[in-house]
């Protein structure tokens, strides 16, 4: 399901292998019910796999619709990636009655640099990139829910410079670092986020998920944060670490309380 059905903006020379799309994966539930977005990680360099069709095959399980954004990643830079997770947020917003989605239940779901970018929708949601184009650019991109797996938070400490390098190139001018730090982009319209980290990961430091979470208390918006003691970066589902593996369950019982499953 490609984001724009004509006119792809910023497309490089017209690279139809490039154009970023959706892949549904849409139960057929007679009741309006939730769907996620889902951002697989990849440092902004490529996707990974199993942070894609995984990860909505288990929410599709618990009754939530489920949709892998392929976003553009390098050579494409800022704001490309924001300017696709937007558009994706607008279709499923705007498509809802047709799917039979609650326009009130969409969330994100990222992992690594995915869950970055997921945190972005979180707080940049209204940075106009472009002037609205059709009837989709009039939806709200304000998410209503996340899930932050291992996130890219800061550009400014504890940062992961390879996603820094890849989504910035040689333009790392510090009001964009600032403002892609998305811990210092929360605000009170920020939703409830659910978030976890492993506490010894080597690739991106634990600090980014505590210092969201840091954020979000100030802010007075609900989260949950889990720090497992032992796990390497990019887990996935964690089906390797028994204890790990565990953060579905307890996102489970959030999610319900959420009202995200009913």
């Amino acid at each position: 399901m490609k984001l724009w059905e004509e006119t792809t903006p910023f497309l490089n020379n017209n690279l139809t292998e490039d154009e970023p799309f959706l892949e549904p994966y849409l139960l057929k539930k007679n009741n309006k019910h939730a769907a996620f977005i889902i951002c697989p990680g990849g440092g902004y360099t490529h996707l990974a796999e199993h942070e894609g069709k995984p990860i909505a095959k288990w929410l599709n399980k618990l009754g939530i619709s489920a949709f892998v954004l392929y976003y553009r990643v390098f050579p494409y830079h800022h704001p490309v990636p924001l300017l696709d997770i937007q558009r994706a947020i607008r279709i499923v917003r705007h498509n809802a009655e047709k799917w039979n989605i609650d326009p009130d239940k969409i969330g994100v779901l990222g992992f690594s640099a995915g869950g970055h970018l997921a945190s972005c929708a979180t707080t940049l949601f209204d940075l106009n990139i472009m002037e609205p184009n059709d009837e989709i650019d009039t939806e709200s991109a304000n998410p209503n829910l996340a899930v932050l797996c291992y996130p890219v938070i800061s550009f400014t400490q504890f940062f992961h410079q390879g996603s820094i390098d890849s989504l910035l190139g040689s333009d790392k001018d510090e009001g964009t670092l600032q403002l892609l730090s998305t811990e210092r982009q929360v605000t009170n319209r920020t939703p409830p986020t659910f978030l976890w980290h492993t506490a010894d990961d080597a690739a991106v430091p634990v600090e980014n998920s505590i210092l969201f979470a840091k954020a979000l208390s100030e802010k007075s918006i609900p989260f949950e944060l889990h720090i497992y003691e032992h796990g390497r970066h990019g887990l996935g589902l964690a089906s390797e670490e028994a204890d790990v593996a565990n953060w579905t369950k307890t996102c489970e019982v959030w999610l319900r309380k959420n009202k995200f499953i009913m």
